[in-house]
């Protein structure tokens, strides 16, 4: 008799998972609030959130985005990176990462992931700066922080700026303090498939109040600090959050220090449970690492251990009503965008003329990005809010894949 759901045996999980969005009341109150009062653009909501949010991540100052890739462009612009500069990223991302550094003229250089981390490897960061590098966007994968103290360290010893990547990491510290101010500047996102969302949005987090005030500016059509309204100053856009989306963040946040406990203590009952099943490999946390807020709950799988492909793999846990993905299906180079071949910006990706080298992405090689890709799974945030009991599901689930792989072939 099969043992596994996906054969015709007993599913583990039979449960309905929290649906995302979470809201209620604050969030239809805040709304009309705004909607009756006739204040819909840029006003009270938004500065009020940005001061919470920035001191939620002990950070002193915050300036919202229209969505997470604009805080990354604007970011890129305000630290002065441009034509023909090298900024090092991962390639284990959203491609708003890289396309960021495109979209201000200047070129991704991809170093390789931790396979521990899943997070950019200081030592392949130090491997490739050159001297066109200007900046590292190390990315907060999963709310996993990257090596913050060694990549501060390497920006210092070369004079580099730090953007960290933090859409993934609301709530997440180092060492106590809250990602997003501990290099030059941070940025999150706050699309709808995030833990504090309100379907298009980002913000962006410094320590320094001059950079904070370009990044202000490069938001708001390039006006000036207290200066008169038709007055311009830099090339900036219209990059704004809306009274209504503000309204959305504040009711969401009232309930991001308890979700974010809550999917850290379940995926701790995860890592528990995961640590000696054959063939799973649990992403353990580093202990510099004081908090962290799952975006997904990533593992991996021992393909050759267990016989069976990642794929196969995540459809027998499915069938067992675990909600599990593959997530990212590629290194950022590996997509078409980078792959394109020829002289020029209708073939290239790399636009700027003054940056006078030859970059073939076809050439770049992450092998253990290639490696982790084909052997991560991915659980979604959303799961993480379920119930103690529900953790257990998930791991009996998935050892009873693990136990029963035999059946996949």
């Amino acid at each position: 008799m099969p043992h596994l759901a996906l054969n015709g045996g007993e599913k583990i999980c039979n449960l309905e998972w929290p649906a995302w969005p979470i809201w209620d009341d604050r969030e239809s109150n805040g709304l009309l609030s705004v909607l009756k009062s006739g204040e819909w653009w840029y006003g009270k909501n938004v500065k009020d959130f940005e001061g919470k949010f920035a001191e939620f991540q002990n950070a002193k100052y915050g300036i919202t985005t229209s969505s997470g890739t604009a805080g990354l462009e604007v970011a890129l612009l305000a630290l002065g990176v441009g034509a023909g500069d090298e900024v090092i990223v991962p390639p284990y991302t959203f491609m708003a990462t890289a396309s960021a550094v495109l979209r201000v003229n200047a070129v991704p250089v991809f170093a390789d992931i931790q396979a521990h981390s899943l997070c950019i490897d200081p030592n392949d960061v130090e491997r490739k700066i050159t001297d066109k590098t200007k900046a590292i966007i190390p990315v907060h994968l999963a709310g996993y922080v990257a090596d913050m103290d060694r990549l501060n360290k390497i920006g210092k010893e070369h004079g580099l700026f730090l953007i960290e990547d933090a859409c993934h990491s609301w709530g997440s510290q180092w060492k106590g303090k809250g990602t997003g101010a501990l290099g030059s500047c941070g940025v999150f996102s706050f699309q709808a498939s995030k833990n504090l969302n309100c379907a298009e949005g980002g913000i962006i987090l410094t320590n320094n109040e001059e950079l904070a005030d370009l990044c202000r500016s490069y938001t708001n059509c390039g006006r000036g600090k207290d200066k008169p309204w038709y007055e311009h100053y830099v090339l900036g856009g219209n990059l704004r959050l809306t009274e209504f989306q503000a309204a959305l963040l504040l009711a969401q946040f009232t309930r991001l220090e308890e979700q974010t406990l809550r999917r850290q203590t379940n995926a701790e009952i995860l890592n528990a449970g995961l640590r000696d099943v054959p063939g799973v490999v649990v992403i353990e946390n580093d202990t510099r690492m004081t908090r962290r807020a799952y975006h997904f709950y990533p593992f991996r799988i021992d393909s050759k251990a267990l016989g069976v492909s990642r794929e196969r793999f995540i459809e027998a846990v499915e069938a067992e009503g675990v909600p599990a993905g593959v997530g990212y299906d590629r290194p950022l180079y590996k997509n078409p965008l980078f792959e394109r071949k020829g002289d020029g910006p209708e073939h290239c990706p790399i636009s700027c003329p003054f940056y006078g080298r030859k970059i073939d992405y076809t050439k770049t090689s992450c092998p253990v990005c290639e490696q982790v890709i084909a052997e991560t799974v991915w659980i979604f945030h959303n799961v993480l809010l379920a119930d103690e009991t529900a953790m257990h599901s998930i791991v009996s689930a998935i050892r009873k894949v693990c136990e029963n792989a035999g059946e996949l072939l």
